[in-house]
Parts: structure tokens; C-alpha cells; sequence
């Protein structure tokens, strides 16, 4: 079974776990939109992405789990709403795709691997336990995104597999 977890959002990443091992893990796709050149998720890059990771997969053997996200206190409207428009995007993409979509809130899945109350990294050295052959991608910082979506995709994996 082919598991695609993602870390919605600009700075986001999608996960590619098929039977436990990791496939392939991107960084969101993103473009330049307007004047002031805004980044956003660039949804025809992640059809492309997708549709290029799942051809080889029947449509039953494949799942969907997005974090599901939400507005947070302390964070500005303009940027709640583009965040918003990449998670309803990523949805959009799945459905047109006729792929099966499962939402998992961050601390159901954080509190399965025991990161609840954790600083941002702690998903990186998570991830990096369970797939020591996978450190070398997430040696930086800024790969805590793609260690989320790896940590999503495995969650799914070790608990609802036997759907």
C-alpha cells in the first residue's frame, strides 16, 4: 500500500511510505503569485508529483493523510487564509484524483509519537530514529516539514494499516 502523507502549507512537504519505507519525500511545490511575487502551493506541480509517484498503484491501494489544519491564535488573517487555500488545494487535487483522503489533527498524530509540548526540531530527530537510512534528508533545520509529513504518512501506517 502506498501511503502519500502531507504537511499542507507553503513550507510544507508530501511523504511517499510504501509498506513502512519511505519512497520519496518532496518539499511543497510552490510558485510566485502577483506584484510582490507571494509564494503559494503550485496545485498542478502536485497533481504532477502525485500522479507520477501513484501510476504504478491500483486506486484502492493508495491513501491520502493530510494534517488537518486550522486557524491558530496569534497568527495574521492573511496568512490563515493562504494557509486555508493550500490545505482546500490539496483536497481538491485528492478528489479529482478519485484518491482516498484521511485528516489526522497534528495532536493526535504528535501525540502518538510523543511530541506534544516539543520544540519544532524534535519531529526531525523523531523521524530520523525511526529511518535512520533517511538522516541524510533531513540533516537541516528546515527539513523538521519533510520529518512532519514522514511522521504523518508513518502514523497512518502503524495505526489504521489494517483497514
Amino acid at each position: 500500500m502506498l501511503i502519500i502523507g502531507i504537511d499542507p502549507g507553503i513550507s510544507g512537504s508530501i511523504c511517499f511510505l510504501e509498506d513502512g519505507k519511505i519512497l520519496d519525500v518532496i518539499e511543497m511545490p510552490t510558485m510566485t503569485e502577483g506584484k510582490k511575487n507571494k509564494k503559494q502551493v503550485n496545485g498542478s506541480q502536485i497533481y504532477n508529483e502525485i500522479l507520477k509517484r501513484t501510476k504504478n498503484f491500483e486506486k484502492n491501494k493508495i491513501r491520502v493523510v493530510i494534517e488537518q489544519v486550522s486557524a491558530m491564535p496569534g497568527q495574521g488573517v492573511t496568512s490563515m487564509f493562504n494557509f486555508g487555500q493550500s490545505f482546500g488545494i490539496l483536497k481538491g487535487i485528492c478528489a479529482a484524483m478519485q484518491l482516498p483522503m484521511y485528516l489526522v489533527r497534528p495532536a493526535k498524530w504528535k501525540k502518538y509519537f510523543n511530541l506534544i509540548n516539543s520544540e519544532k526540531d524534535a519531529s526531525r530527530t523523531r523521524a530520523i530514529e525511526i529511518f535512520p537510512y533517511f538522516s541524510s534528508q533531513l540533516s537541516k533545520k528546515k527539513d523538521s516539514n519533510k520529518a512532519d509529513a514522514i511522521l504523518i504518512a508513518s502514523f497512518y501506517y502503524e495505526t489504521y494499516q489494517n483497514e
